[in-house]
């Protein structure tokens, strides 16, 4: 499996100096399908390449700052228009790793802006967004419904002149969900960067990563979310008593398991050093590794009933089955078929 070439590239750099031109193709492939091109670029920085394949490295770096430049112009708009609210703006997921500077968002793909905010104020933001340019993504009033009543955020919002998304969290799962983690935890013990701007303790952002990564969809992208893991516990774990708070922080959230789950899968896929108590895998996570290692030499996912039964799952964790089944033959009638 591709999946296999990526991961042994990104582990050991050097490695890839005696790729085939068909090794590249593979290994691109792969890392574009999991968003990990950037990351690729830049830990191949330095080592001495083909000129076929020198300049695609060199166009994935400049596309990655070009991603980090605009995520930070998008959260310092956000701070802008919320600069009336007395409230803190607390980044979330690809935008909180470049702010803060650390190693997980190096050469990171970035998407939509994300951030979190007191539940109580959500009304507030979403005022102020509106007034500075962001418009609703979803105007269905179901979709519109079901994000208020439910979800752990606002429907997402774009920007009518610059095109980019902002997703509000006021929580960093689902309502329904059934882990409940602390939002106001999170909010209190958020770290500011001095800029007007902050990001969650580096606890509380591995269990958002690890919730964001295995509590809340189907690994889709998986490789990517578990790279970030992988830098994550590598930027914060060597840090005196960091493991003992980690564990107590997962336990408030109720993502013990789920954070655990995620060390032993970075530990297993990327040599990521954990404790010696997190490591060996489970059966199920044996599943998830086998997931996780899914794309073929073209980037495309393989394992059809596998993929299938994490799409499922994926729903599942969101909401319990009599609420899931109403859910989805409401979509049905108005039209929506899922994609694959």
């Amino acid at each position: 499996m591709s999946a296999a070439l990526l991961i042994a590239i990104l582990r050991d750099p050097a490695s890839a100096a005696g790729l085939a031109p068909d090794g590249w193709t593979r290994l691109f492939a792969t890392a574009r399908s999991e968003r990990l091109m950037g990351a690729l670029a830049q830990r191949l920085g330095g080592l001495a390449v083909s000129p076929r394949v020198a300049p695609i490295l060199a166009d994935a770096r400049f596309d990655a700052e070009a991603e980090r430049r605009q995520a930070l112009w998008e959260a310092d708009r956000a701070k802008a228009a919320m600069a009336g609210l007395n409230i803190p703006v607390i980044l979330l997921k690809g935008t909180a790793y470049v702010a803060a500077g650390l190693s997980a968002g190096v050469g990171r793909s970035i998407g939509d802006l994300d951030i979190l905010v007191p539940r109580d104020r959500i009304d507030d933001v979403e005022a102020v967004l509106l007034g500075a340019g962001w418009e609703w993504v979803k105007p269905d009033p179901y979709d519109d419904a079901y994000y208020r009543r439910w979800m752990h955020e606002l429907p997402p919002l774009i920007h009518r002149e610059r095109d980019r998304m902002i997703d509000v969290h006021h929580t960093v799962l689902p309502l329904t969900a059934r882990p409940t983690p602390v939002a106001a935890a999170m909010i209190a013990d958020a770290v500011s960067l001095g800029d007007g701007l902050s990001v969650l303790s580096p606890e509380d952002m591995i269990c958002h990563s690890a919730a964001h990564m295995l509590a809340d969809g189907g690994l889709e992208g998986g490789l990517r979310n578990l790279w970030d893991m992988h830098c994550l516990f590598g930027e914060f774990g060597e840090a005196a008593g960091f493991w003992e708070r980690l564990e107590e922080r997962a336990r408030l959230h109720q993502l013990r398991g789920t954070v655990r789950q995620a060390a032993r899968l970075a530990h297993t896929i990327y040599g990521t050093a954990v404790p010696e108590h997190v490591r060996g895998l489970t059966l199920l996570d044996r599943v998830f590794t086998a997931r996780l290692m899914s794309r073929d030499g073209w980037g495309r996912e393989g394992r059809w009933v596998l993929g299938q039964g994490f799409y499922i799952r994926s729903h599942l964790l969101r909401m319990p089955p009599a609420m899931l089944a109403r859910h989805l033959w409401t979509k049905w009638r108005k039209g929506y078929r899922p994609v694959g």
